[in-house]
């Protein structure tokens, strides 16, 4: 990969723009747990120098996206068994909570647009693409937690998913999709049904059983 610095562009901005983009990368389960980075070669690929670079991977050490050693070696986290188990209870209270505030503005055009959204992750499961997957899966909850109008705790909500990104690579390797994920549909159905109890749980289910996984 190879992102070309683009002209008159200012220390502040490169570095912004780094960020903005090795974040979306980590997010979306683009690099593996463990994947080891250099500022060289971030900074080779962004067509930036040292300084943007440092800047972008110290903010996203300080997200947790990313594991800076003392020695300075930079890589992206292996998380252990308690701290999965402990980002999913995060997801499982933050996310339930954006969903019960999302049911009363659930109208028939959100509805809608999260059933496509679960037809392109048809497509995504069909052509065994684990990045299309996780990206259109985060985009299904995105697009349903906006509806909450809460933007702190949304903030909240993607900065776990930021932190889980290469592990959410590694499961989708170990569930072997088949189909959209069952919850989604339940997900759905408890929109349409108002059913806030049903959604809380179908919410709960998805965002925890698929984690639980990687600690047994």
């Amino acid at each position: 990969m190879l992102i070309q610095s683009r002209p008159g562009e200012t220390s502040q901005s490169a570095h912004e723009r780094v960020y903005r983009h090795l974040r979306t990368r980590i997010m979306h389960g683009e690099l593996a747990p463990g994947t080891a980075l250099t500022l060289r070669g971030i900074g080779k690929d962004y067509g930036v120098s040292m300084t943007p670079a440092r800047e972008a991977v110290r903010r996203l050490a300080a997200e947790g996206a990313l594991m800076l050693s003392s020695s300075g070696r930079v890589s992206t986290p292996e998380l252990s068994n308690e701290r999965i188990e402990e980002l999913a209870a995060l997801r499982a209270l933050i996310e339930t909570e954006l969903a019960s505030r999302a049911l009363p503005r659930a109208h028939i055009a959100l509805i809608d647009r999260l059933n496509a959204i679960n037809g392109q992750i048809a497509e995504a499961v069909a052509k065994h693409d684990a990045v299309a997957y996780i990206r259109l899966n985060l985009e299904f909850h995105r697009t349903l937690y906006l509806r909450a109008q809460a933007p702190a705790m949304l903030a909240m909500a993607e900065t776990v998913w930021l932190q889980l990104g290469p592990t959410m690579r590694k499961l989708y390797g170990r569930l072997q999709r088949t189909e959209v994920p069952q919850q989604h549909k339940l997900i759905v159905a408890a929109l349409r049904a108002g059913d806030e109890p049903g959604l809380r749980l179908s919410i709960r289910t998805d965002v925890t059983q698929g984690l639980r996984m990687l600690v047994t």
